[in-house]
């Protein structure tokens, strides 16, 4: 008599397939962070090289690292006055826009008034222009009104190309929360204004968290108009430093990646900051009465 094999328990089977699924996605979620984290790698270490090792025809992977790019970078007159400007402009520029935005896109979400369906339709429309096309407008604007190389009057540009995209994420969120816990503060004796900083308010963390980073990567990777509008070097960002390891003569490429890898490290901070506070008000707000 021959013995005779079970055919495997199902559950066996579908265990296995979902093993090599979560393999499969797995590999492919590590291929996908290579090849989007590999040029960072590659200008962080690029960086750190000497200018020949840089330039070699064959890549350099094992090198002893100098801080000499970095050196170069940060050496160049007005270092600290690119720093400053950019900070004030950017920072400024997302203050306002979280402010007027706030106010904005709560009367579009909770207010009902004639035009506010063709005030969101202009909202979703300046977010979708390109600001590029407006550069030469802008610079007219300005020269004929004797505001070039001002950093009030970028801050307030940067604040204009923010504003939409703010709007339109709050009025999202701010839609999102049940208007029954609004109507449940002013039931038990808040005003509507003191319905909305005790309640809507600190439900909204997620939401300004995320449209402070993307205004605040916007703000600071900002070039065509701060090349347009500030010649003055007093009044540029660091947008335009990174640009003066470029010259007639070739280009210092260590100092290049030195300095694009300082310029990138500010959006890295405030993204990991922001982001730990996002999850923070998440959770903060789900337990709140």
């Amino acid at each position: 008599m021959s013995a005779t094999t079970s055919p495997a328990p199902k559950k066996y089977r579908a265990r296995k397939r979902l093993t090599v699924g979560a393999v499969a996605k797995n590999l492919s979620a590590l291929v996908i962070a290579v090849v989007f984290v590999f040029p960072v790698y590659w200008m962080f270490s690029s960086s750190l090289k000497p200018q020949h090792e840089i330039l070699t025809k064959d890549p350099v992977f094992v090198f002893t690292p100098t801080f000499e790019n970095y050196s170069t970078a940060t050496g160049v007159d007005l270092f600290w006055t690119y720093v400053t400007n950019s900070l004030v402009v950017t920072l400024g520029a997302v203050l306002l826009a979280l402010l007027v935005a706030l106010l904005a896109s709560f009367a579009l979400a909770r207010m009902k008034f004639r035009g506010r369906k063709g005030i969101v339709l202009v909202v979703m429309m300046a977010q979708m222009a390109p600001w590029e096309v407006m550069v030469i407008a802008m610079y007219m604007i300005s020269r004929e009104n004797d505001m070039l190389n001002s950093i009030p009057v970028l801050t307030l540009i940067y604040f204009v190309m923010v504003l939409p995209f703010t709007i339109w994420t709050l009025r999202g969120f701010i839609a999102a929360v049940p208007v029954e816990l609004e109507e449940a503060a002013q039931i038990d004796g808040c005003t509507r204004g003191q319905a909305f900083r005790k309640v809507i308010f600190p439900l909204l963390a997620p939401g300004l968290m995320s449209t402070s980073i993307f205004g605040f990567i916007t703000a600071w990777n900002e070039f065509a108009m701060i090349l347009m509008l500030n010649k003055d070097k007093e009044t540029q960002t660091l947008t335009l430093w990174l640009t003066q390891f470029q010259t007639a003569f070739g280009s210092d490429w260590g100092a290049t990646m030195a300095a694009s890898t300082l310029f990138a490290l500010p959006v890295l901070i405030v993204f990991l900051f922001l982001q730990r506070k996002a999850v923070g008000g998440m959770t903060a707000g789900a337990v709140k009465g």
